[in-house]
């Protein structure tokens, strides 16, 4: 049997869906979704595997980086960039309640520059009413630049079967890259330092910067299956410090609490997670 292989890079704006799509097309948590801020700030690859055919999907930043200017954001932009050009096809993703065709049509003429095929996805369409979703196809078929238009709700995984025969039916004859049984490219310690990550920006993503790092110090299968993660949170600043403690440690308190258990809902383990603040690079 030849084994066939496609890959393909999920663009969109903030929030549209793309790491939401991408852990219901594997069926696990491969890639943390928050709300609130920008939070994929690696490119994590989901890997699905239907009989014959390894598909990879690329989870990158927002869409809104791919213009971007600003120095500080230099990385996500060039990871975005690199993600374009090393797969096969691009799912560019619309939040559809949030219709904007200025901002799409600017996004798609873009991504045409690399002259990779372009499926449009409508995702979030249980809200919004469909009849509205017809005009937005044809006006954005006018461009001649979209291959595919599909509309989903990655959300509740409607059209996702649809959408993943057509990718399938693309996939060409290749050697799969990840073996049979993986589903990322990302290791348990990477994940479990991205659900940190996230829970300090969903209560202090105004206070703090975005770009925080956390770094993984110890983690450990124990006898009874549990797992016992020690994490530093390294600041760049130490000012910050007693933001991220809170008043008596509560802050602190309520992130490990809400990691331990994002942590524990992917893993299937009971987690100790241990955290501790130190100056970056000590």
């Amino acid at each position: 049997m030849v084994n066939k292989l496609i890959k393909i890079a999920l663009i969109g704006n903030t929030n549209a869906g793309k790491s939401t799509l991408m852990n219901s097309m594997v069926g696990k948590t491969v890639s943390i979704i928050n709300k609130k801020i920008n939070t994929t700030q690696n490119i994590i690859k989901g890997i699905v595997n239907i009989n014959d055919t390894q598909i990879i999907f690329y989870d990158t930043p927002g869409s809104n980086f791919l213009n971007s200017s600003v120095s500080s954001q230099k990385k996500l932009k060039i990871d975005i960039w690199t993600a374009i050009e090393d797969v096969d096809c691009i799912l560019y993703i619309i939040d559809v309640s949030k219709y904007n065709y200025k901002t799409i049509c600017s996004d798609i003429k873009k991504i045409n520059e690399v002259k990779k095929s372009i499926i449009v996805i409508f995702n979030k369409n249980d809200l919004i009413d469909n009849k509205f979703i017809l005009p937005y196809i044809k006006s954005l078929n006018n461009l001649n630049l979209v291959e595919a238009f599909f509309n989903i709700s990655a959300k509740y995984r409607k059209g996702l079967k649809e959408l993943s025969i057509f990718i399938k039916s693309k996939a060409q004859s290749n050697k799969w890259i990840f073996d049979k049984g993986e589903i990322s490219n990302k290791d348990n310690i990477f994940m479990a330092n991205e659900c940190t990550r996230n829970a300090i920006l969903k209560y202090l993503h105004k206070e703090i910067p975005y770009n925080i790092i956390v770094r993984n110090l110890l983690f450990k299968s124990l006898n009874n299956n549990d797992i016992k993660i020690k994490q530093s949170i390294d600041l760049t600043n130490m000012r910050y410090k007693p933001i991220i403690l809170g008043k008596k440690g509560g802050t602190i308190k309520k992130i490990r609490e809400c990691s331990q258990n994002e942590i524990s809902n992917i893993m299937k383990s009971k987690i100790h997670l241990y955290l501790q603040v130190n100056k970056l690079n000590d």
